[in-house]
C-alpha cells in the first residue's frame, strides 16, 4: 500500500537528537543500542474514552477497505532511544511519485473521489484534501485561534511509542493552551516506523486521521488522542494500525465518529491515502529527523537532558521560557 516509504535524515539540532548516525557522529553522545529500550507508559489523560477530548467506546465496525494491504517485515532497524525516534541518512529523499489532481473535500465528505488504483498504492488516486486542512498543498493542519501570536509545531509518528507517551502526558496541556489562545498548533506527521520496522501502520493511521479531520478539528484531536492512548497504542514491533478494523475499533471511542458513515467509507476506501503520503513527504523535507519533536515559533523546545520535554511540567516550563526570552 505504501511502497518505498523511507524517512529522511540530516537533523541539524543536537538538542533534538541525543544520538546520531555513525557517519555523522556528535560529540558526547553514544551510539544507539542494538535493541530499543522500553518506554514507560504514562497515565491515561483525563476524559472519557482515554483521550483528553472525550469519546466513549462502542462496538467496532468490522468492515475494511480491500485496497490496503499490510506488509509486515522482519528486519528491525529502529533507533528508538531516550524517548526519541530517529531517521537514518540513508532513508532521506527516497519517497517517489506525486499526485497531480487535487480535490478539496467539503466537511464530512468522507469518500469523495474514491480509488482508481486497484492495488491501493495511491499511484492514480486523486489527492483529496480533508476539510479544515490548509496551506498551498492542503497538507497543513493548524488548530487554534487564527490571530494567536505564537505557533507550536508538533512532529509525531502515529505508530511511535515515544510519541504516544508524549501525547498522553503533554496532549491535555496543549489542548488547554489552544483553547486559551496561548498559541496555535501546526501538526506534522512522519512514517519512520513504517520504514524501520516494516509495514504501513503509520501511513494508514494518518489516512484515517485525515478522515477525522474532514469531520472537524475537535474530532481530529479526539481521534489522535484515542490512537495514542495507553489502551490502544501498539508496541513498536506490532503494526496494528495497518489493520482498518483496528482503526475503526479505536474510532468508536470518539463520539463524532461512532455512527459517521462518511468517516467509515473514507477509511475503507483509502480516500486520504494520497494526502497522508503527501503529509509524510512534507515531514521528510522539514529537516526534522526525530519524533516526537516540538518547536515554538521555529525554536526547538527541550526538557531535561536537552531532549524533547516528555512531561507536562517540563513542556510548560520550556514554552514559558521561550515566550519570555522571545
Amino acid at each position: 500500500m505504501w511502497p518505498g516509504q523511507q524517512p529522511p535524515g540530516g537533523e541539524q539540532n543536537p538538542q533534538q537528537n541525543p544520538y546520531q548516525q555513525p557517519e555523522h557522529p556528535q560529540p558526547g553522545h553514544p551510539p544507539p543500542p542494538a535493541q530499543p529500550p522500553g518506554f514507560p507508559s504514562a497515565p491515561p489523560p483525563p476524559g472519557p474514552g482515554g483521550g483528553p477530548w472525550g469519546g466513549a467506546p462502542a462496538p467496532a465496525d468490522p468492515q475494511r477497505k480491500g485496497g490496503l494491504t499490510a506488509v509486515v517485515a522482519v528486519t528491525v532497524a529502529a533507533a528508538v532511544v531516550a524517548g526519541v525516534l530517529l531517521i537514518t541518512d540513508d532513508d532521506k529523499d527516497s519517497r517517489a511519485g506525486s499526485v497531480d489532481d487535487v480535490v478539496q473535500g467539503p466537511a464530512g465528505s468522507g469518500g469523495a473521489g474514491g480509488s482508481e488504483d486497484p492495488d491501493g498504492s495511491g499511484g492514480s488516486q486523486k489527492l483529496i484534501l480533508p476539510a479544515h486542512s490548509s496551506g498551498p498543498s492542503g497538507t497543513t493542519v493548524v488548530i487554534g485561534e487564527a490571530d494567536a501570536g505564537h505557533t507550536l509545531d508538533v512532529y509525531e509518528d502515529l505508530r511511535c511509542p515515544p510519541c504516544a507517551s508524549f501525547d498522553q502526558a503533554v496532549g491535555p496541556t496543549i489542548a488547554k493552551d489552544i483553547k486559551a489562545g496561548k498559541y496555535k498548533v501546526s501538526f506534522h506527521f512522519a512514517a519512520i516506523l513504517d520504514k524501520s520496522m516494516g509495514g504501513n501502520g503509520s501511513a494508514n493511521a494518518l489516512s484515517a486521521l485525515g478522515a477525522a479531520l474532514d469531520v472537524s478539528t475537535d474530532t481530529f484531536l479526539d481521534y489522535k488522542a484515542a490512537l495514542m492512548s495507553p489502551k490502544n497504542h501498539p508496541e513498536e514491533s506490532k503494526d496494528s494500525y495497518a489493520d482498518d478494523n483496528q482503526l475503526l475499533t479505536v474510532s468508536q471511542e470518539v463520539y463524532a465518529l461512532k455512527t459517521n458513515a462518511s468517516f467509515r467509507e473514507a477509511l475503507r476506501e483509502g480516500t486520504y491515502d494520497p494526502w497522508a503520503k503527501k503529509m509524510i513527504a512534507d515531514f521528510d523535507a522539514s529537516g526534522v529527523n526525530g519524533t516526537p519533536a516540538v518547536k515554538l515559533d521555529g525554536s526547538q523546545l527541550t526538557g531535561s537532558g536537552g531532549s524533547t520535554p516528555l512531561t507536562a511540567t517540563e513542556f510548560t516550563e520550556a514554552v514559558n521560557k521561550q515566550l519570555k526570552d522571545g
